[in-house]
């Protein structure tokens, strides 16, 4: 009878146990304390060899960094090949970089942003053979370059560029008109930075004896000033930072290509036989014959691209391969140069991004890729068995999987198995790549699998700790589905709460981001915001984000139907969504919300004026309110320029709409803003002033873009979640 009343306990604790499992409920600040964060490799770098890769890695206890090799097959640690507790000069260091040998590193510590890719650091060179440390320069500087031949290092220092001689020590400097405002040789601009996506102008040859770069002079470029407003007790008066900003139509910096002969001692300017009168640069790149450099100019419009091939020896120049487009061509990295100075290009030129092999002259050799479906990655081509590794949506537009297919196009196999996203890290000579998997329910997974035939050979890392954890929590299923808007199948996902009852209605709040090319509606693990939307489910809410027209990778036209009206379709395709959702019995169509930020922003506050019978309330975090205050390069890439599109900028931009202004309308933005300028919302406020609407809003001191910083996150979000709880 004892041991009958000991098997009753047992079974009320489990039945006990099983219905509290899956009822903890996610709290704002669990997201933002790091409670969910993912485990993941590091900088890592597959070595020459081919069969071992580095990483950084982190000892919390000692507080100092590694550079630790392992062994691709085994997995197991090889060596470790610089700690710093062995550097007195260097009590950490956040990344690294291997010279082409792999004898000499590149160690980044004391690196602070300048904007979202720059940094300013001090910078030392350390050899693996005799461990000593060298240190680069005593000011901060940036993007310091190994030399092919590992003998130099190159470097930008207040808008010049610099060589240091690592065997005599000595550093000269190779240009000399560099001013902060005015001149920059070998580093980007902002614009460039942002919109082009690279910071280090400047290219060594295979020879390392010379350097081509980029001149920018933005002289005539109109300055854009923050306020700085510093800290309480510290700082009595703001100051400002000044920079060139380029707005649509504005005058962009002029740029030029120059040559630096090591040898010689002196530069000399790429001089082309075209005539491009406003144009830009976008990327150059050395071929394998040390005479040979290419560089692609593109047009203001971006809708014709050439690219160059500059003997530098010769003085002579030719456009081996030239692209057009009704809308603008994309710029990419994933131009290769073969052995034989053939190359791989991607184009979007039959409608679908797709790989393509030409010869050195730029004469078609054949298409590598076909299909009605995006390459959405190009990771590179095995001389040994001729075969292009790439990633592509074959599997539907929200997957990614990885697959090989020999350069004449033929041969194709699929390397990954899993459906989500694939993501593919190949050794040096293509004998291993190692897999990250992820999908809407799978946390990443880190594999290792063979290259010529995708099979696992082991597994690295997971996150099923993660995995188990959640276990506890009141989650929901994200529901991949498509929606019919305007003659489209648009990709969905939902987000009900976990106790979802179909007869009752729910509020239902929208998310997206809408962007030209952008995506997030993806069969992958979650983001931050995913846990918010998680935790607004648990709520009581359904969360819900479709990707209209003008979003990426279902082909060419669909994304570039958004041309010279950005926030026309897009904001079309979300009222109505936001409409056709609203005749679910299980939706009250009289409480729908969105949100966004950045274009998202533009593009909820859009919603809630052009659809304000169908909005009840809106967030917008630093958005854009009229696209006359964002940049040249992207703004232009979409819309032309105001002055030739005055009505695209105009009908389509929500600071002419204020007076449509009917449902609740959040505004958010931080005032050291350098992408999308807090002008935006400040003129915004103003004409909503003006207009006699109430809203309101909320301005973050001295953060940027990504709104952030100690408290920062927790507390806009839960200024997001008491807005949409007071509103929705």
């Amino acid at each position: 009878m004892r041991e009958f009343k000991y098997f009753l306990l047992s079974i009320f604790l489990v039945i006990a146990l099983s219905s509290t499992a899956q009822t903890k409920e996610i709290s704002l600040e669990e997201i933002w304390n790091g409670a969910f964060r993912t485990e993941r490799l590091d900088v890592l770098h597959s070595m020459k060899n081919g069969q071992e890769y580095s990483v950084l890695n982190f000892d919390r206890v000692s507080k100092s960094t590694s550079i630790d090799v392992y062994d691709y097959k085994t997995l197991s640690k090889v060596k470790t090949l610089v700690s710093s507790l062995d550097i007195d000069a260097i009590p950490y260091f956040t990344d690294y970089t291997f010279s082409s040998d792999e004898s000499k590193i590149i160690l980044a510590t004391n690196v602070e942003s300048i904007f979202r890719r720059s940094t300013l650091g001090h910078f030392f060179v350390y050899d693996t053979e005799d461990a000593s440390v060298t240190l680069i320069a005593e000011d901060r500087i940036q993007e310091p370059t190994f030399s092919p031949d590992a003998t130099k290092v190159a470097f930008g220092l207040n808008n010049n560029l610099y060589v240091k001689d690592l065997v005599s020590g000595e550093t000269k400097q190779i240009t000399f008109d560099g001013e902060k405002n005015k001149i920059i040789n070998g580093i980007t601009d902002w614009v460039y930075e942002e919109e082009f996506g690279f910071v280090r102008a400047f290219e060594w040859n295979a020879d390392s004896d010379r350097i081509a770069y980029i001149r920018f002079d933005e002289t005539e470029v109109p300055e854009f000033s923050m306020d700085v407003y510093g800290q309480y007790g510290k700082d009595l008066y703001q100051t400002q930072q000044v920079f060139k900003y380029p707005k649509a139509g504005e005058k962009n910096a002029v740029v030029s290509l120059h040559l630096y002969d090591l040898e010689k001692e002196e530069a000399s300017e790429v001089v082309l036989d075209k005539a491009y009168s406003d144009f830009y640069i976008p990327r150059i790149k050395w071929t394998n014959d040390a005479d040979v450099l290419s560089a692609q100019y593109t047009n203001r419009h971006q809708n014709e691209l050439d690219l160059w091939m500059i003997n530098a020896r010769k003085g002579k120049a030719e456009i081996v391969l030239a692209e057009k487009d009704a809308a603008y061509v994309d710029i990419t990295d994933n131009l290769t140069f073969l052995k034989d100075n053939s190359f791989i290009w991607t184009s979007e030129k039959d409608g679908f991004n797709h790989i393509y092999h030409y010869d050195k002259k730029g004469k078609l050799i054949n298409q590598i890729t076909k299909g009605n479906w995006d390459v959405t990655n190009y990771y590179g081509f095995d001389e040994k068995t001729n075969r292009i590794y790439y990633q592509s949506v074959e599997n539907g537009s929200i997957n990614r999987d990885v697959y090989a297919i020999d350069v004449k196009g033929v041969k194709k196999t699929r390397l990954t198995s899993s459906t989500g996203t694939n993501n593919a890290s190949f050794s040096a000579d293509f004998t291993y790549f190692i897999n990250t998997f992820s999908n809407a329910s799978t946390p990443p997974e880190y594999t290792l699998n063979e290259a010529v035939s995708g099979k696992i050979v082991k597994r690295i890392k997971d996150n099923q700790s993660l995995a188990k954890s959640l276990e506890a929590y009141k989650l929901s299923e994200k529901e991949f589905s498509t929606i019919q808007v305007n003659g489209n199948d648009l990709n969905m996902w939902m987000i009900k709460p976990a106790d979802f009852d179909y007869n009752k209605q729910y509020p239902l709040f929208m998310y997206q981001y809408s962007g030209p090319g952008s995506q997030q509606v993806s069969n992958s693990w979650n983001s931050a915001n995913d846990y918010w939307h998680q935790h607004l489910a648990q709520q009581g809410y359904i969360v819900v984000c479709v990707d209209g027209r003008g979003t990426g990778f279902k082909g060419a036209a669909f994304k570039k139907v958004t041309q010279k009206e950005l926030g026309k379709y897009e904001v079309e395709d979300q009222i109505d969504a936001a409409k056709l959702l609203g005749e679910r019995p299980y939706i009250d169509a009289s409480r729908i919300g969105i949100w966004g930020w950045s274009y998202g922003g533009f593009m909820s506050s859009n919603a809630l004026l052009k659809g304000d019978d169908v909005f009840k309330m809106a967030i917008a975090v630093a958005p854009v309110t009229s696209w006359r205050f964002y940049d040249t390069i992207y703004t232009e890439r979409y819309m032309t320029t105001p002055q030739e599109n005055p009505s695209g900028y105009d009908e389509n931009s929500p600071i002419n709409h204020v007076d449509k202004l009917k449902g609740n309308y959040l505004l958010i933005h931080g005032s050291s803003d350098d992408n999308v300028h807090v002008q935006n919302t400040m003129l915004m406020v103003e004409a909503l002033v003006q207009a006699n609407k109430q809203f309101e809003w909320m301005i973050y001191p001295d953060k940027n873009h990504g709104i952030y910083g100690g408290n920062t996150r927790l507390h806009l979000y839960t200024k997001m979640t008491n807005y949409i709880k007071e509103n929705l």
